[in-house]
Order: structure tokens, then C-alpha cells, then sequence
């Protein structure tokens, strides 16, 4: 390693971090922030989140004695800092690669990932299960810590974890790191809340009493009595002020400064040694210590690859290309409330993630962040429509799966007519099995008083958005993918399509495809290809799983002796097992060859390497086409 890392070079695990004295610590942060930046600015990754724990991630190591003690990290894209303390410095490179190390906490790579973290929200209910378990073996020296940051304490799991760990005498440790944002800023009454805390005179002043009292249990042996004062010292220093944490029954410690690391490692070698549940408020920068990344986090929050020394972002394609599918649903959907004052917009803490901050920068009393809390989003969304508006709830595919029960109680027995728009369905590369979108088809499908529907390009997907906004007999979903379209000009004038009709795109004889979403693009090259070989093949857009197009299905089969399905989602009851289902009850008995996600899931690759893996990609459709017209 390059002799900047003079202390990193030789932390192959964190007992070695615990052989540094506290006047090195500051010199390792320093040495780790650079070789993240170093290697994210090479090699893509999450990036602001990270730089922002620095000092929380190698003062937890100093001090726990991980991997006995449990760590655990949420949301899980913080955690680059403490992969590279615990054994894989050196395999760094290979982050987010298949192949290579995860983007997440990943139980299965390290016995230092003490639980799977890639959606938020988790690490409360989770440490607390440890803590439960390690007492009911009678281990109670046993350390558990649950870092929560990024907005992710606004979900109302953890809450529940929260309302549960106070009940219990289990030995918890919850770090909030509070900076204020998930990828965009934080919203709602605790943002306030919490930054009210980080400016009351008073809790500081009861911090520096807590601590000096605890200083002097540790010198004199009097632990139990002087808890019992500051207990009674809290009462009376806070009279009726006592804050939320501590009215559920945890030790509530901060705020501190969440990039002294010396300080910090001081608070939680104190910490360490209360029994019970606490709670530390930590404050930090996300971007610390890197200027352009400090002064505009949402756009670092994820930046792609970067030149290192001037900041300057490298763009793979031109933003005057074809349009990322989130943005044509952006201006679309700004496009659709310009017109129809009935028409709002819901998103789960990803204004920029989605694109709706398109329409909330022009319409932002009719744009509700409503932080990560992807159920309420729903039933809020069903609320609304209740009350004769028009909601588009955006919601990633896989984070759509946290909020089920109400889609299914809150919308769908209810009959409301909410569109719910999943974007990043299908495989989505790199952040892998935690955020492919592959269940959404197969979980909604099943669902009385829903449309489902999945459109092959940009027109498609503005046409749809129109069809669901004028939709009143119930929910209507629409499935799209990261990353970009296909057409330059991709603004069609937009049309009312009709439900449950897909199209013929392609003329052959003897195999057909029958597609459903953008992978469809996969196919219709293959067949391009073969017709070059005088081969002809036919293809068919579905456009819509729910309700199946049966009368274009019943003329596929009755043309074709072979039939393909091909679906950016599960196998498992997807759009193949429903094109099987609508084929039996039409009386066809064709050969049908099923192409999706298998029964697995799917680890972290690029999108192509992924459609390779699954065989859906051109390649691999054309060769299965030359196989079955041999």
C-alpha cells in the first residue's frame, strides 16, 4: 500500500485497531477517509454516507470487542469503513463487482457482519433480538449495537424495536447518527425534533453531568448507587422536559460530536459498561471531509465515478441522450398535474431517487416526502384517494414489499384508485439481492382491484401514467426499471390506452416471445438478428399482466407451436406462470419456455452480467432461438 497508509497498511482486523493508542485514532480516520475516497472515485459505489462515519466506525471498533460483541449497521451503505477494518481492505477493489464484496453488511461474507443490512430500519429490532438471545444464555457481558442512519429511524419499524428494547433489561446500544438526511433531506417533526435536541443548552449541560457521575463510578466503585442518583439527577434536572428516548425508557447521551474520535471512543467505553437500553445521539456531515461532497449531499450521495482531486463527475452517457426511465416519469407526471389540479404526489424519502422532485420544485403543496415510511406512504396514498384525489405513490419495487399489508388492507379491499408507480423493477445491478426488483409482478398480480402493467419504453410509460390517471375502479401499478430508455425524443403526445391489451410487434411463424416491460428490448433484437438468418420469429407485447390479454394469447398460441415468455421478475408466479395459467384455461397446450429470475436470489453484478446469469439477455435469447429452429 502507498506510504499514506501507514497505520491502515497493517489493520487487517479490528484488534488491531485496538492496539492503537487514542492519539493515533485521529491519524487512521484520516487514512481511511482518503482510501475511500480513493477507491469509490475509481470504482462507483455510495460514497457521502460513508465519509460521514469515519470516526463512529473506527471508534466502534476501538472499543468493541467485535466480532463476540455484534455490530450492526443500518442502513447498511455506511458500512465501507467498517468492511475495511474487518479483513477486506485488500478485496476493496472488487466492491459492488461480481463476484466481489457487497454493497452491504452481507451475514454470509464476514463473521463481522453481524446481520443483513441493505434495506432500512432493521438494526433496532434486530440488535435487540441478539441482546434477548445473549441473556437467555446468561452471556450479559456480551456487547450489542445498532448504528441507524440516514433518516432511517422516521420508519415504523423502528419504532417498534424502540418501543419493545425499553420494555426489556437487555443490554442495547442504539447510535443514531443524525445528519440530517437519508439521500435527500430529512423531513417531518422528528428532523425538528432531533435538531431541537442537538442545540438544548439543557441536555448538554445533563450530558456533562452524566458523564462526570459516571466518572466517578468507574474510579469508585460505587456503579450501582450513582446510577441511582443520576437517575433521580435526571428527574429533577429535566422536570416535565424529559425527552422521547427516555420517556421509553432508555438512557438518552448526547448530542456529541460525531467526528471527534477520541471524544466518542471516551463516551462508549463509558457506555459500554450501563446495563440496560441507551441511546446516543451522534452528530455528523454526510461527505465529511470531502468539500464538494460536504456541500451538496443528495448529488454525492451515490455519485458514480469521480476525478478525486477536482471533484468533477464522469459521465458514462450524456444527459442530452435517451432520458432515464425515473426522469421520463417525472416530467410526465408533472406534465399529467399541470392538467388535473386532482393529481398529487407521494414518495418515501427519494424526491431525487424517483424524479419527483421534478414536480415538487414547480408544485411542492401538492408533492408530500413522507420520509422513509414506506406503509404509511400507502395508506396515506389511500387517504387521499378516499377524498377524490388522485395519488401517484412512487415507491422502489423492492422497498414496495415493506408496505404490502397495506396495499393489499388499505387500497385493494377498499377499492381505492392509487397508482402506484415502482420504479426500479427488475435486476438492478450492483446494490443486488436486497434491491432487485423481482417480486413486485408475482405479489400484485394475485391482488383483486389491481391493474398491473409494465411498459417496454418511455411512450408506453407515459401513456400508461396517463391511462392510471384517469383509472377510478381501483389500483393500477406500473413497473419500470433503473437506468435509461431507448428514444431522443421520447415525449409522445399521450394517449389513453386500453386496459388489459397488448400489441404484436413482430411477424414470424412457428416461435413466438411474449414479453412483458422493457426486457423486452432483449428479444426483439435477438429476433432482428435471426431474421438476418432467415429465420422469422414473432413477438408479442403484453404491456399488461393483470387482466392478461387473453384474446392476443389465444391467437399467439393458436399461430405457434412454441411459445417464450420472457419477465424482468420472478419465475415464481410471475408473468410466465400467468401466460401458462391463461394458456390452460384457453384449452392450448403449446411447449412454453419460461425466461426470468429463477428461484434464487440474484446476487450483485451489473444489469447485464445479471441478464446473462438469468438468460434473458439478446445473446442468449438468440441462441436459444437458433437451438429451437434447428
Amino acid at each position: 500500500m502507498p506510504e499514506q497508509y501507514a497505520l491502515l497498511q497493517h489493520i487487517q482486523s479490528p484488534a488491531d485497531v485496538r492496539k492503537l493508542g487514542r492519539e493515533q485514532l485521529t491519524q487512521l480516520c484520516d487514512e481511511l477517509r482518503a482510501f475511500i475516497v480513493d477507491k469509490v472515485s475509481k470504482n462507483g459505489g455510495h460514497f457521502a454516507a460513508n465519509l460521514g462515519v469515519i470516526e463512529l466506525t473506527v471508534a466502534l471498533h476501538h472499543v468493541l470487542n467485535t466480532p463476540t460483541d455484534k455490530l450492526i449497521w443500518d442502513v447498511g451503505h455506511q458500512a465501507y469503513g467498517h468492511k475495511i477494518l474487518t479483513g477486506r481492505r485488500d478485496q476493496f477493489d472488487s466492491n459492488r463487482r461480481k463476484g466481489g464484496l457487497a454493497g452491504f453488511p452481507k451475514m454470509s461474507e464476514s463473521e463481522y457482519d453481524a446481520f443483513g443490512t441493505g434495506h432500512s430500519s432493521t438494526s433496532i429490532s434486530a440488535a435487540l433480538g441478539m441482546a434477548v438471545s445473549a441473556q437467555l444464555k446468561g452471556d450479559l457481558k456480551r456487547q450489542h449495537v445498532a448504528v441507524i442512519g440516514d433518516g432511517a429511524m422516521t420508519a415504523g419499524l423502528a419504532f417498534e424495536g424502540l418501543n419493545h428494547a425499553g420494555s426489556l433489561n437487555t443490554n442495547l446500544l442504539v447510535v443514531l447518527n443524525d445528519n440530517s438526511m437519508s439521500i435527500d433531506p430529512n423531513v417531518g417533526a422528528l428532523k425538528n425534533y432531533l435538531a431541537a435536541l442537538a442545540h438544548s443548552e439543557r441536555r448538554n449541560s445533563f450530558r456533562d453531568e452524566v458523564l462526570h457521575m459516571l466518572k466517578q463510578a468507574r474510579q469508585g466503585g460505587l456503579e450501582e448507587e450513582l446510577l441511582r442518583k443520576l437517575e433521580s439527577s435526571a428527574t429533577q434536572l429535566m422536570g416535565k422536559d424529559i425527552n422521547f428516548f427516555e420517556s421509553l425508557n432508555f438512557h438518552y447521551f448526547g448530542p456529541v460530536d460525531g467526528h471527534d474520535v477520541v471524544g466518542l471512543s471516551t463516551m462508549l467505553q463509558r457506555l459500554v459498561q450501563l446495563p440496560g437500553p441507551k441511546l446516543l445521539h451522534v452528530l455528523t456531515l454526510k461527505g465529511k471531509g470531502y468539500d464538494p461532497a460536504e456541500k451538496e449531499q443528495t448529488l454525492w450521495h451515490a455519485p458514480g465515478l469521480f476525478d478525486k482531486l477536482s471533484g468533477e463527475l464522469k459521465k458514462g452517457i450524456s444527459d442530452a441522450e435517451a432520458p432515464k426511465f425515473q426522469d421520463v416519469f417525472g416530467h410526465t407526471l408533472l406534465e399529467l398535474a399541470l392538467k388535473d389540479e386532482k393529481i398529487v404526489g407521494i414518495t418515501p424519502a427519494m424526491p431525487s431517487g424517483c424524479s419527483m422532485n421534478i414536480m415538487m420544485e414547480q408544485l411542492p403543496e401538492r408533492v408530500f416526502d413522507v420520509g422513509i415510511a414506506e406503509q404509511h406512504a400507502v395508506t396515506f396514498s389511500a387517504g387521499l384517494a378516499s377524498d377524490g384525489l388522485t395519488p401517484f405513490c412512487n415507491l422502489y419495487s423492492t422497498f414496495a414489499q415493506r408496505a404490502y399489508d397495506q396495499i393489499i388492507h388499505d387500497v385493494c379491499v377498499q377499492q381505492l384508485s392509487v397508482v402506484f408507480c415502482l420504479d426500479r423493477a427488475g435486476l438492478v445491478g450492483e446494490d443486488g439481492p436486497t434491491h432487485h426488483g423481482a417480486f413486485d409482478m408475482a405479489f400484485l398480480r394475485c391482488l383483486p382491484n389491481m391493474v398491473v402493467s409494465a411498459p417496454s419504453d418511455e411512450a408506453e410509460l407515459r401513456n400508461l401514467m396517463y391511462t392510471a390517471s384517469q383509472y377510478k375502479d381501483g389500483a393500477f401499478s406500473i413497473r419500470y426499471p433503473r437506468g435509461r430508455g431507448q428514444e431522443l425524443n421520447w415525449r409522445n403526445k399521450l394517449t389513453s390506452l386500453e386496459i388489459g391489451k397488448g400489441l404484436q410487434t413482430r411477424k414470424g411463424k412457428g416461435i413466438a416471445i411474449l414479453y412483458l416491460g422493457t426486457i423486452g428490448q432483449e428479444a426483439l433484437k435477438a429476433i432482428d438478428l435471426i431474421a438476418e438468418e432467415g429465420i422469422e420469429v414473432s413477438a408479442y407485447n403484453m404491456l399488461f399482466l393483470k387482466p392478461l390479454d387473453l384474446d392476443l394469447l389465444d391467437e399467439a398460441a393458436s399461430e405457434h407451436s412454441t411459445l417464450i415468455t420472457l419477465e424482468d421478475g420472478c419465475l415464481e408466479g410471475g408473468f410466465g406462470s400467468a401466460v401458462l395459467e391463461g394458456l390452460y384455461d384457453l384449452g392450448h397446450r403449446n411447449e412454453v419456455i419460461r425466461i426470468g429470475i429463477p428461484d434464487q436470489f440474484m446476487e450483485h453484478a451489473s444489469p447485464q452480467e445479471l441478464y446473462k446469469m438469468c438468460g434473458m439477455d439478446s445473446d442468449s435469447i438468440l441462441s436459444l432461438l437458433r437451438h429451437l429452429s434447428a
